[in-house]
């Protein structure tokens, strides 16, 4: 990894869910630490697997990882950070708003804008503040900011003015107002992070189209905001072993396709690719090998026997025995949400059932091929979330904005490009499929998180008010929550990967809705190597540790569970979804 023969003070790696940030993190914190410098590893993500990847329990203190000499590691904790923000917030007004009112601060203040913003004053402590750091060389951060925060946090200081003249009572930045006496430290930080002297942003991608894109554009972003000092690392790289091997040979070529385009964007900065791993990196003694290629310890495995979950033709025969009603395909990004639900509702119009697929895929590739009359029983829409989201903060600066003073509506349309802003903006669109469900089966693969029902909940009881902005609520996003809420209406199918952040991160989504009263229908596990005939020697050990993950499922977190093999070619179109559904028993493991 070139950027660690010159490392500069400060590490930020970044990327999308699964890519293996994490794990590229650590293998660096551990290379540098062995060449003799002092190193701090941190990291701020709520679902942190830290202590599985180095082996050592890890509190929100440094601690001496045993085995590294010279690392010591530590895990902030960003939803105890927004749970203080959120007290110091609402605490004030407990005796004077009544319980309505205070629900839905609370509600409003437990978002991923605060939780984002808690997350940047969580490290900002340690960046900002360099005598806090002073006895490391290097200070490694598993996760950076997004561009979002970074922006709202360097902007003009109108925090004051802006809440004073905010009568709704809430906002998406509300927690700032908390935070005045840090402004100075913020600048500090945001200042370390474009400095490229200090500071390398490592941006973390797989050799796959979506994860490049989404590397692509927060590049694109940061580097608009000055964070310049760039390095890109494609975690993953697969090359067959056995060219015989039909799966070997397409997950080779379908890398090599998906590089061949890189973006401009990610094309220009210099990169290290990593080899794709037999699984599993974890301990020190792997994190090592990630770094030197020629240091491989031995494989040990203990097999721990179970049968597959069936394939998802098995879930969708318990579907189809509804003939109305909403199915949700959810999870993070890159798990293949919107190929599921393409499949899925295919088979349920194959099946002779009145069928409507929304999705909001921006490139909308299964939409378009199955938008071109592929079954009499199937139609097909698309929310756009961004033309939802223009629409949205039009209707918010035309209204909540127009008695703001310019530092103010600089501010609120700031606020207005947060995450909270989309999750909103696309609820109208989202209600009125909902709906759609009394007639008919519709597939949605999107849905409001756990937080934005609460949100809605909440301000249903205060005021009936879907938005901090205090806008009308449709007549469809007013019963949009009991819907939801309705197991014999809404099935929510909750997608992951078998690996380890994928299903942890899943696990932490199925919790977020069940705190919302949304219990999930099933788990669908995509891309699995496990159920395939593989002789591959590689790809053989990736299979095997697939299946822990998918114990993990079927005895933890799940007790419906279907699983989808890795397809030799891309499930896109008509075809390709066929393929994805054909009814393929998997092996048994004895």
């Amino acid at each position: 990894m070139e950027f660690l023969s010159h490392a500069t003070r400060h590490l930020f790696f970044t990327g999308k869910g699964g890519v293996g940030k994490t794990t590229i993190a650590c293998a660096s914190a551990v290379r540098l630490a062995d060449l003799g410098k002092r190193v701090l590893l941190v990291s701020t993500d709520p679902a942190s697997n830290l202590d599985e990847v180095l082996g050592t329990w890890l509190g929100n203190e440094p601690t001496m990882v045993p085995s590294v000499p010279g690392l010591s590691a530590m895990n902030l904790d960003p939803e105890k950070s927004a749970a203080e923000y959120r007290e110091r917030m609402v605490g004030p007004y407990r005796n004077l708003l009544p319980p309505a009112a205070i629900a839905s601060m609370e509600e409003q203040f437990s978002g991923s804008c605060t939780l984002e913003i808690a997350a940047f004053d969580e490290f900002s402590r340690l960046l900002g503040n360099t005598a806090a750091t002073s006895e490391f060389d290097h200070v490694i951060f598993d996760t950076a900011p997004t561009g979002h925060t970074l922006r709202l946090l360097t902007l003009p200081s109108a925090w004051v003015g802006f809440m004073e003249r905010n009568t709704s009572g809430t906002s998406c930045i509300g927690p700032l107002a908390g935070l005045q006496a840090q402004q100075q430290l913020y600048k500090q930080t945001a200042d370390a992070l474009v400095d490229p002297l200090i500071t390398t942003l490592v941006l973390v991608a797989r050799p796959e189209e979506t994860a490049l894109r989404e590397a692509a554009r927060t590049s694109d972003e940061l580097g608009r905001l000055g964070v310049m000092n760039q390095h890109l690392v494609i975690n993953g790289i697969f090359q067959a072993t056995d060219m015989s091997d039909l799966i070997a040979k397409a997950m080779q070529e379908r890398g090599d396709s998906a590089l061949s385009m890189l973006p401009n964007a990610i094309a220009k900065p210099p990169r290290t690719l990593v080899p794709l791993t037999g699984g599993g990196v974890q301990g020190v003694e792997m994190l090592r090998s990630l770094v030197r290629p020629s240091f491989m310890p031995a494989a040990q495995f203990l097999h721990d026997p179970f049968n597959l979950p069936p394939l998802l033709g098995e879930l969708i025969d318990d579907l189809a025995s509804h003939k109305h009603g909403v199915i949700l395909t959810m999870g993070k990004g890159g798990v293949g949400k919107t190929t599921v639900a393409a499949a899925i509702a295919l088979a349920l119009a194959q099946r002779g059932l009145t069928v409507q697929l929304s999705t909001t895929d921006p490139a909308a590739h299964v939409a378009a091929a199955l938008a071109g009359g592929s079954h009499p029983n199937l139609s097909v829409t698309r929310i756009d979330p961004v033309a939802e989201s223009a629409k949205y903060a039009e209707e918010v600066m035309r209204t909540a904005g127009a008695g703001l003073d310019e530092q103010g509506k600089l501010l609120l349309e700031e606020d207005l490009r947060s995450p909270c802003t989309e999750e909103i903006a696309v609820f109208r669109a989202f209600a009125d499929a909902v709906a759609a469900g009394g007639k008919g089966i519709v597939v949605l693969d999107t849905a409001p998180t756990g937080h934005t029902v609460l949100l809605l909940d909440s301000a249903l009881a205060h005021h009936r008010e879907v938005t901090r902005q205090s806008l009308q609520m449709p007549e469809a996003v007013e019963r949009l929550l009991p819907r939801l809420r309705d197991p014999s209406f809404t099935r929510v199918l909750i997608v992951t990967l078998p690996e380890a952040t994928p299903v942890h991160e899943a696990a932490a989504l199925q919790q977020e809705l069940r705190r919302a009263e949304i219990e999930p229908y099933a788990w669908v596990i995509n891309q699995c190597l496990a159920p395939l005939l593989i002789h591959d020697a590689l790809l053989l050990k990736r299979q095997h540790v697939e299946e822990s993950y998918i114990c993990e499922v079927m005895r933890q977190h799940s007790t419906r569970t279907a699983i989808i093999p890795w397809q030799v070619a891309p499930p896109i179109g008509i075809a390709g979804l066929k393929i994805l559904l054909a009814d393929t028993k998997p092996r048994a493991h004895m």
